[in-house]
């Protein structure tokens, strides 16, 4: 792992999703936090187009940047749905750089949206593990735990009441028997 000097806003850490960067000083929004830099690729070019991983950060559709190697810190900073930070590209000049929509506070792991076509290809398959998307399945969880509680409830009660009214059908009986009331069922008729 890289040495990150202490004047930095910043440090890789442990994350949710393997290691992560986080804010180790407040960083205002609008601030920019950190340069995302790599070898450029070429798409015109066989040998560059064919280089397939996970940092890979398009600019436009000739140049990408490989931000794999070491010295590129940035791409610890992990995908939120909802993020605290946000990728400005300036393609002429070929440059990222990842910039604040928040106020970041100490401890706050550093995000932003990798965007649609990562999502599907990497974080779709497997699920996305962002805060945001993490937040609705534990509320869906909740729900359904509720909704299997809510229906487990409504058996039993209907169960209760069959059984009530099957002894009082059974009571009934009883008590014609004893005042010396016949019963008989025809055909699914009571006569006495």
């Amino acid at each position: 792992m890289p040495a990150i000097s202490s004047d930095k806003p910043y440090r890789v850490g442990r994350s949710r999703t393997g290691l992560g960067l986080f804010a180790t000083k407040p960083i205002k929004k609008g601030t920019k936090i950190i340069r995302y830099f790599g070898p450029l690729l070429d798409s015109k070019k066989k040998k560059d187009d064919a280089i397939e991983n996970k940092y890979l950060f398009e600019l436009n559709k000739r140049w990408t940047i490989d931000g794999s190697v070491r010295e590129n810190v940035a791409r610890y900073i992990n995908h939120a749905c909802k993020p605290n930070a946000e990728s400005d590209v300036k393609p002429r000049k070929r440059k990222v750089v990842i910039r604040a929509i928040k106020n970041i506070e100490p401890g706050d792991e550093i995000n932003y949206d990798y965007g649609t076509d990562y999502f599907k290809a990497y974080l779709k398959p497997i699920g996305c593990k962002c805060n945001a998307c993490e937040k609705k399945r534990r509320k869906k969880r909740a729900e359904a735990r509720a909704e299997r509680l809510r229906l487990k409830a409504r058996q039993e009660r209907k169960a209760l009441k069959a059984e009530k009214l099957a002894k009082a059908g059974k009571k009934t009986k009883k008590r014609q028997k004893l005042n010396g009331v016949k019963v008989a069922k025809v055909n699914g008729h009571v006569s006495i």
